[in-house]
């Protein structure tokens, strides 16, 4: 079986700053939280949703 050129740090433990505690995951989340990549796409994408839901009676007519 080959080895692999990672099989030295694969089982490593993960390194921790003595300076600094790990910040919990909640506050992690939290500032990506208002991040948003494209401005206005979720307003294109209500707006879109708006448009195609709305739904054209037609009348038929009889002679």
């Amino acid at each position: 079986m080959k080895k692999s050129p990672y099989e030295d740090i694969l089982f490593c433990e993960h390194p921790q700053s003595k300076k600094h505690p790990r910040m919990p995951i909640s506050l992690r989340a939290a500032q990506f939280a208002p991040f948003a990549a494209l401005s206005g796409h979720r307003e294109a994408v209500e707006e879109t949703a708006r448009l195609t839901q709305k739904k054209l009676e037609l009348e038929i007519e009889t002679d």
